[in-house]
């Protein structure tokens, strides 16, 4: 039967499976990799789509009967990566990209034989019925706003470097002008009309929001971002509580949400193309595919 632990502190997380701070290292070279890591990978938060499809379908369709999904939350995650990356410790997370970790560690996807997760996804718009009408010039700089993982990866490390969120973005933006006078071309300036943004605290959707929220400021508009969960953050905006979204993975980590409110929000299509997502282990350990975790 598959098992989840729920609830866990990031404290929690960052222990969990790791080999001890103090002493001499163990000797598992006789160990499998389950034996190795108590069976267990380090998830993410529970609302994640990624999270629903490793646990729901990824680990009961190979069979990996006896594996268990950490939840937590991104930041998590990737302290706990960074801990076992520095003492070479075998570890597995789900992961996805574009993220800063990919430029930080030498990683690599497990192969994924079945395909369960997917091709490449999508980041799209996603706006509250009655935007354009209300805001229009909003509007047309949240449509106008496409980029490509090179250059969302750029924040995202400047904000993993110690830059505050709203700093990189400001930044960034001020160092690629030819971008921003793409996105707000036909734009009109407006006066302190007030928008709110939603997001989740993912590294990647954290760095679009303030890039999108720099943009809306460069045009007059005063935006309040507000970080929620996947769930909240859907229904905000599909009721009328937030204005848009920028970060709505798609069509796999947040189809259900998609399906729910379906009809009561307005999708203006993707903003980045090529998005990854599956299980992820740094390069220095010996397996290669999902199935390998088997052994």
């Amino acid at each position: 039967m598959i098992k989840k632990l729920l609830g866990l502190t990031t404290l929690s997380v960052l222990t969990f499976g790791l080999a001890a701070c103090s002493g001499e290292k163990a000797d598992t070279s006789s160990q499998s990799i389950g034996e190795q890591l108590d069976y267990k990978i380090v998830g993410i938060d529970p609302g994640a789509g990624l999270m629903k499809l490793t646990i729901d379908k990824v680990l009961p369709e190979y069979g990996l009967d006896e594996w268990e999904v950490v939840e937590g939350s991104g930041a998590a995650m990737t302290a706990a990566l960074a801990k076992a990356y520095k003492k070479e410790e075998p570890i597995i997370i789900t992961g996805w990209s574009p993220h800063w970790k990919f430029a930080e560690f030498d990683l690599k996807y497990l192969e994924d034989p079945k395909g369960i997760y997917g091709d490449a996804e999508d980041t799209n718009t996603i706006v509250r019925l009655g935007l354009k009408e209300d805001h229009p010039d909003a509007y047309k700089v949240l449509d106008q706003f496409q980029w490509e993982p090179t250059h969302l990866e750029s924040v995202m490390k400047l904000i993993q470097d110690g830059m505050g969120p709203e700093d990189a973005a400001n930044k960034w933006t001020s160092e690629n002008s030819d971008l921003v006078s793409q996105w707000t071309e036909g734009v009109n300036k407006v006066s302190k009309e007030k928008l709110r943004l939603l997001y989740v605290a993912w590294d990647d959707v954290i760095a679009s929001t303030h890039v999108a929220k720099n943009l809306l400021e460069g045009v007059g508009y005063e935006v309040d971002v507000v970080q929620v969960d996947a769930g909240p953050m859907w229904a905000g905006v599909s009721r009328g509580n937030g204005d848009a979204i920028v970060g709505a993975w798609l069509p796999t980590t947040h189809a259900d949400y998609y399906e729910e409110f379906k009809g009561q929000f307005e999708d203006l299509g993707p903003n980045l193309h090529g998005t990854n997502l599956g299980l992820v282990v740094p390069a220095y350990m010996d397996i290669d595919s999902i199935e390998d975790l088997l052994e």
